[in-house]
């Protein structure tokens, strides 16, 4: 542990990238989808577009402060909030001011931009809050205590949903709310510390069509099986972390601090649009509580779920692997 000669914040600022677009050598630019970054992972991926002449790479960001950093007896003045991207290998430290969303706000957001010619790989970008404190300027009152990474050749932010995949037989489990669905190829079940997918042992054939690694078209199926399961997780996870939200006693709900928090973060930029992850989570919660408007939220969920998954892509080189086939064929 730390140890400061003075008062600063005892709890850590909370890091979100919301966008990221490249620019590119004519000047026009590229606006990346979300799944060019994963806040459980917490990566950027600027290598999914695949334009390898990309001159510069703008990653929006948005930093909440925990309480009391802004209140009218806090014993510093000058509040900054800075978005610090470094990386070791090339030696460049970027630096950059964020700006309050509105007075009082906990919430602040900015850009960051990241030239290629500084980078060759992976740089670490991080927020922190300095202040005038016991009339030194500049002193650290808090920082982020998880990173993100920007990989500036990464075609995707690594693993994706952190989960536990287990193949069970459903007919002979010892879990018996499984015996019922015998005929279902996988259930996921949201409950534990982790999201689980059990694989149904009992479908014959499946569990070899899912390890399959060659590269002809049964690679191909497995690779929309993969997705499509990615699809129902995504969906299933995000029900279950809306479901039991914790709430204000002014009706304000309040994001989980386990891998449900992470999932909101990571799929309410595609299911509300538009707007900052806290409202987006609030609009949310009025919708599955009130009267209306839930029902015609869940094509923005289900949307949100196959973007995650790569169901898109995987759908693509599915079609491309029977195209290949059938004109094999008629040779």
């Amino acid at each position: 542990m730390k140890f400061y000669p003075y008062k600063r914040l005892n709890r850590p600022i909370t890091l979100r990238v919301t966008s990221a677009s490249l620019k590119l050598p004519y000047g026009n630019r590229d606006h990346l989808d979300t799944s060019a970054y994963s806040t459980q992972q917490r990566t950027v991926a600027l290598g999914v577009a695949q334009h390898e002449d990309w001159v510069s790479a703008r990653i929006g960001l948005s930093a909440t402060l925990p309480p009391g950093a802004d209140s009218d007896d806090a014993p510093w003045t000058e509040l900054r909030v800075l978005a610090v991207l470094t990386d070791g290998e090339t030696n460049v430290r970027t630096a950059v001011d964020l700006r309050q969303d509105a007075p009082g706000s906990k919430e602040w957001s900015g850009t960051v931009e990241v030239s290629r010619d500084d980078h060759v790989g992976r740089a670490t970008l991080a927020a922190l809050a300095v202040a005038t404190v016991d009339g030194v300027p500049g002193r650290s009152i808090a920082e982020t205590d998880e990173d993100w990474t920007v990989d500036v050749v990464a075609e995707e932010p690594l693993g994706g949903l952190r989960l536990d995949v287990k193949q069970v037989s459903f007919s002979k489990s010892s879990r018996e709310w499984l015996r019922p669905y015998s005929d279902a190829p996988w259930i996921v079940d949201a409950s534990g510390r982790l999201p689980t997918v059990l694989i149904n042992a009992d479908i014959e054939g499946f569990s070899d069509l899912l390890g399959a690694e060659s590269g002809g078209l049964e690679s191909k199926v497995h690779e929309m099986l993969v997705a499509q399961m990615a699809t129902d997780v995504w969906t299933a996870v995000f029900h279950s972390s809306v479901g039991d939200l914790e709430v204000e006693p002014d009706g304000s709900p309040v994001f989980p601090t386990d891998w449900q928090g992470e999932v909101l973060r990571e799929m309410l930029p595609d299911v509300v649009p538009g707007v900052h992850v806290e409202e987006a989570l609030r609009r949310v919660h009025r919708r599955r509580t009130g009267d209306a408007g839930w029902v015609e939220l869940q094509t923005r969920i289900h949307y949100a779920a196959v973007r995650r998954a790569g169901a898109s892509k995987a759908l693509t080189n599915a079609l491309r692997g029977l195209q290949q086939l059938n004109r094999g064929d008629k040779a």
